[in-house]
């Protein structure tokens, strides 16, 4: 099994290094020929969204990703890569995003809590943003303070957080075990 990493900015490296600590290989799409190597699933890191939303269009990427998770790759989304996901970036999944919902970069914090199917997990926000509305087809898996902060619907999965800065794999090995491994 192969993962693809969205590596145009942010918090790349560490989703990488977390799943090749769970035995999973990875690599880096930067280009539109990185793009063509067959993967099982697809992360899309957190960083800045406005960002990787301007590289990804530079470097012809955003319709043939737009294309591939509609058609069902399955994807994890966090914090910026939540947002690329939204109904106002790739149209992909039926939430609508509040970007820097958690203040600026002073306002980042670190707290426990609970993750339906998971338990209660490390949450670490970065100026986070969270989701304001949630389509049918959407279930909520964690809400924070009565924001939504963890969600899926189809082939995706979306946080608010970083888990990939914490030391705990099961929010990606439970992304693997229900979405990538549900695929093959």
């Amino acid at each position: 099994m192969r993962i693809g990493v969205l590596a145009l900015q942010g918090a790349f490296v560490e989703h990488e290094r977390m799943l090749q600590r769970l035995g999973v290989e990875t690599f880096e799409i930067r280009h539109l020929a990185d793009w063509q190597q067959p993967m099982a699933g697809l992360i899309l890191p957190g960083g800045e969204s406005t960002a990787m939303m301007r590289v990804m269009k530079d470097e012809g990427l955003m319709e043939p990703i737009q294309k591939a998770i509609k058609e069902g790759l399955p994807v994890l989304g966090t914090c910026a890569g939540m947002i690329l996901l939204d109904d106002q970036h790739l149209g992909c999944m039926d939430v609508t995003v509040k970007r820097n919902a958690y203040g600026r970069q002073l306002g980042s914090f670190q707290t426990t809590y609970n993750i339906k199917g998971i338990g209660d997990v490390s949450m670490v926000f970065i100026r986070a943003p969270y989701i304001e509305r949630c389509g049918e087809g959407v279930e909520v898996l964690s809400t924070l303070d009565g924001h939504v902060v963890a969600a899926k619907e189809k082939n995706m999965l979306a946080c608010s957080f970083h888990p990939e800065l914490t030391e705990d794999t099961r929010l990606h090995e439970y992304w693997l075990k229900e979405f990538v491994q549900q695929k093959d």
